[in-house]
């Protein structure tokens, strides 16, 4: 796949990022000079606004228009996989509590796994300027998350980080997690454990994974690949898969299922088998009613609404360093995952 290559300054509207370049400092403290924010030196102001001069760069006069006073338009851009989905919707509800607690508008978007719809919300928030866009990317080129932090937007990655961007991350240990869930199921004496995940261009399939693998070869277990399954992104997929495993000659005496919808798949395939007494289930992430089911789910539990106002506080605040925060995962046992082999 080819790269998209920056167009000179010559060509296109000098950035906060030329700027900063040219003066040497950071697109933070550029970004405090342009909106006349204190705590900058004299010297360093002085450098910033000589190279502003010497690139041409100008403010975008509509965003001038609509930003406050302290140069904020108090708004927060969002983008998801799919805000209808459980996870997202909390992880939305945090942004919106921290948010709602200061003063901010909200504007979400879902993507579908689309990244042309990815682009095309970025560019629409840049027009918007938001003061922050708090996105979980899709796969492949991140040049427009460039352009939101180039044209003065904080950025905040959540579920999934974008390489070659250095902005703030605020992501799930799934890779531990996935690690102990299948420690768990070992403890419980299985050694033939399935996995059954999303497609593994995807992030967190692809760390739910590599936890499986480490707990296996950490216990002296051989990975065996007749027993993954890791295109599971539909009910329909996601059955079949279960169907193919408890139908090998030598089944499965446990499953660990990547996702939420997986999971509700994989109980149900079983059940219908009448096998939900007899293979164990541990499923990456809650989900509605998982205490309900005869036996309850054991799961691997995200706290997706922590991850939110994580993100949402790191958008909005001064801090001028980009970190990544990992939010721990937590083992709830309610019976599946507690089945011996």
């Amino acid at each position: 796949m080819g790269t998209l290559s920056a167009p000179s300054t010559a060509s296109r509207r000098p950035t906060l990022r030329d700027v900063a370049a040219r003066a040497g400092v950071s697109f933070k403290t550029v970004s405090r000079v342009v909106n006349g924010e204190p705590g900058v030196s004299p010297g360093v102001v002085a450098r910033v606004r000589e190279a502003a001069d010497a690139l041409g760069y100008r403010p975008n006069a509509a965003a001038t228009a609509l930003r406050r006073a302290d140069g904020r338009t108090a708004t927060i851009g969002v983008l998801l996989e799919d805000a209808g989905n459980p996870f997202f919707a909390a992880l939305l509800r945090g942004i919106e509590e921290v948010a709602r607690s200061r003063g901010i508008a909200v504007f979400a978007s879902s993507t579908d796994l689309d990244p042309g719809r990815e682009r095309d919300m970025t560019r629409a928030y840049i027009a918007r300027q938001v003061d922050a866009l708090i996105a979980a990317p899709t796969e492949g080129d991140f040049a427009h998350l460039a352009q939101a932090a180039d044209e003065g937007a904080r950025v905040v990655l959540v579920d999934r980080p974008a390489t070659g961007l250095d902005v703030d991350v605020v992501l799930t240990d799934n890779r531990a997690g996935s690690r102990r869930g299948v420690e768990h199921l070992i403890a419980h004496g299985h050694r033939r454990i399935g996995f059954v995940g999303r497609d593994p261009s995807i992030y967190t399939s692809r760390e739910r994974f590599a936890g499986y693998v480490e707990a296996l070869d950490a216990a002296g277990i051989p990975l065996d690949m007749a027993l993954v399954r890791r295109e599971g992104a539909t009910r329909s997929s996601a059955a079949d898969h279960i169907d193919n495993l408890m139908s090998l000659a030598e089944p499965p005496t446990a499953l660990f299922t990547g996702q939420d919808l997986i999971t509700m798949t994989a109980a149900g395939a079983l059940q219908r088998r009448r096998l939900q007494d007899r293979v164990a289930i541990v499923g990456f992430d809650d989900f509605e009613l998982a205490d309900l089911l005869q036996p309850g789910v054991t799961v691997i539990a995200q706290d997706p609404h922590a991850i939110g106002r994580l993100a949402a506080e790191r958008a909005l605040g001064e801090a001028a360093s980009t970190t990544t925060s990992v939010v721990p995962t937590r083992l709830i046992e309610r019976g599946s995952g507690e089945i011996r082999a």
